[in-house]
């Protein structure tokens, strides 16, 4: 029987199934927050999985959104007043019918959207990959509603607005270069003028770059471009060399908006990728910035970067940093050329903005909504899996045969991995009707690369539930992940998960409730494949570099049927 309940998305039927109830999810740090200088802040801004950001100023506020790809409810608004603390205000995407990413891999989706205000309308454009392409919506008020995607009839990736001081309006956007490409990840970027007010193109479109700074060094991936109007000039931002490890940001300028533009005298303005690998607070993949003037004539820099803890490899994703921007001869600048992201800055002169606690949340269910911090993957459907029980305070999760490494709803919703070392603690009831059922956390980097850890009616065990790890870290793998440890669980009752990360490493451990020691799950006799594994579980193959680049870490309530559709 369905019954109608309050879900992530709404009111909706919940689906028919063997039902798991989180009583609680917590989130601890394991790193000590390093103390910072009166005056000062600390990088990054936003930690965690929070790419491409771009930014707009309305007054005293300032509103940043970043990519979300194929999650839901996808492209977070943030606010703040200081640049340096934010708060969640809202979702661009958050609404079943706005976007649909049924059946988009985890690396697709939307891509790099563009924030302007103008006339007191805010605007997001931005690119769904595999999913329509290029789009354009609006608001009021930048928390929401946004409208329905207005979708534009133009190829390419990454599209940004310009309202010229003439009353003209400009998109401008990556796409291929005239004529056959010469190299792989040869691109270009174009203008075209175009009207908000009907979502109509004007004219031809006009190339500004074709490849980058200098076309003869084959540059690659020029893209995320944005356009400003300082003084005489149009500068034009642009990142390129990818978004990896020869991540960069470059600059041009023209007197004219429809160019030509010219390469600053120093190119890139922003890049990590010369320095040496053993430079203490390592930080790497420096690109794909926005900018905003503040009214003391200062200019800061939002931008892209990651914290490896080994090589390039994280757990955390692609997190948003904030540097000041000087001028020199008329030319922007983040960083002279070979100068590290240093880890603490001066920060902006302006009043005090709440902000965050990154290093620590606990969710009860006991609220009326739940957190929109809580993602999931895909766009939801009718039916749902995970909704909030108010009269017990907690969340519910009914299991699925869409496991997490399919391309369709696993019953699944997470929050950011923050920290390189951090744990989740939760407390689970859970009674799995048939062989393979499961409910537990997971911690999820795309469908070929999670941790799946919680209690399994393991077949062939007369029906024993047991604690059990699942890992995947290929496509090639089983869809539930492949078994790295378990053990049996002995009694009844609920259970208290905990999943601690260090690195890439994570130790896994549980307790029936009410239970004062811990028990760890994959070390020591009798906890089948995985032993031999040190401390811990290796989860370094989780990390982004193996798994397209662009997301990060995301971990919460999962349950699945044990079938395989």
């Amino acid at each position: 029987m369905l019954m109608v309940v309050t879900s992530l998305s709404g009111a909706f039927p919940a689906l028919a199934g063997t039902t798991a109830r989180f009583d609680y999810v917590e989130y601890q740090a394991l790193e000590d927050e390093l103390p910072v200088p009166a005056g000062s802040y600390r990088n990054p801004i936003l930690p965690g999985f929070h790419p491409d950001p771009s930014i707009t100023r309305v007054g005293d506020d300032f509103y940043l959104v970043t990519s979300t790809f194929s999650w839901f409810p996808g492209l977070p608004i943030f606010h703040s007043r200081d640049l340096v603390n934010w708060q969640l205000a809202g979702h661009a995407i958050d609404r079943p019918g706005q976007v649909d990413f049924s059946g988009l891999g985890t690396n697709r989706g939307l891509f790099a959207p563009a924030i302007t205000h103008h006339d007191g309308r805010f605007f997001i454009l931005n690119t769904c990959i595999d999913c329509r392409g290029n789009f354009m919506i609006t608001a009021d008020d930048p928390s929401g509603p946004w409208s329905d995607p207005v979708w534009l009839p133009f190829d390419g990736i990454d599209p940004s607005l310009f309202f010229g001081e003439d009353g003209r309006s400009w998109i401008v956007y990556n796409d291929a270069p005239p004529g056959q490409p010469q190299y792989d990840g040869h691109r270009a970027l174009w203008l075209q003028q175009f009207n908000p007010q009907t979502s109509a193109f004007v004219g031809e479109r006009i190339l500004l770059v074709d490849g980058g700074v200098d076309l003869a060094a084959q540059p690659v991936w020029a893209e995320g471009p944005h356009i400003y109007r300082v003084g005489e000039y149009y500068y034009l931002l642009a990142a390129e060399g990818g978004t990896a490890d020869q991540h960069s940001q470059t600059i041009y300028r023209s007197r004219s908006v429809t160019g030509p533009y010219e390469p600053g005298p120093v190119n890139p303005i922003l890049t990590q990728r010369d320095l040496p690998a053993d430079r203490p607070d390592r930080v790497e993949a420096t690109g794909h910035a926005d900018l905003v003037q503040l009214d003391d004539g200062s200019w800061w820099g939002v931008f892209l970067a990651t914290r490896p803890f080994a090589g390039q490899s994280t757990l955390l994703g692609r997190e948003t940093y904030l540097l000041p921007v000087s001028w020199e001869d008329g030319w922007p600048l983040f960083l002279p050329p070979g100068a590290a992201v240093p880890p603490v800055n001066a920060a902006p002169d302006l009043p005090p903005s709440p902000g965050t606690d990154w290093q620590h949340w606990r969710d009860d269910f006991d609220q009326d909504r739940l957190s929109a911090e809580w993602i999931g993957i895909r766009t939801p459907g009718p039916v749902q899996q995970i909704g909030q029980d108010h009269a017990e305070s907690s969340l519910w999760v009914i299991t699925g045969k869409d496991a997490a490494g399919s391309l369709a709803h696993p019953a699944f919703t997470g929050r950011r991995l923050r920290h390189h070392a951090a744990q989740v603690t939760t407390k689970l009831d859970f009674n799995p009707a048939a062989d393979g059922e499961f409910a537990g956390l997971l911690a999820f980097m795309d469908e070929a690369h999670f941790l799946a850890f919680g209690i399994e009616q393991v077949a062939g065990e007369r029906g024993e539930r047991q604690m059990v790890a699942r890992l995947r870290t290929d496509a090639a793998q089983d869809q539930r992940g492949e078994v790295v440890a378990r053990a049996p669980m002995g009694r009844a009752g609920a259970v208290e998960l905990r999943l601690q990360l260090n690195g890439g490493e994570a130790q896994l451990s549980w307790r029936m409730a009410g239970d004062e020691g811990w028990n760890r799950l994959g070390n020591g006799p009798g906890n089948g494949p995985g032993n031999g594994l040190g401390n811990g579980l290796n989860v370094e193959p989780l990390a982004s570099i193996h798994a397209g680049l662009f997301t990060g870490l995301v971990i919460g309530p999962y349950s699945h049927s044990g079938e395989i559709r």
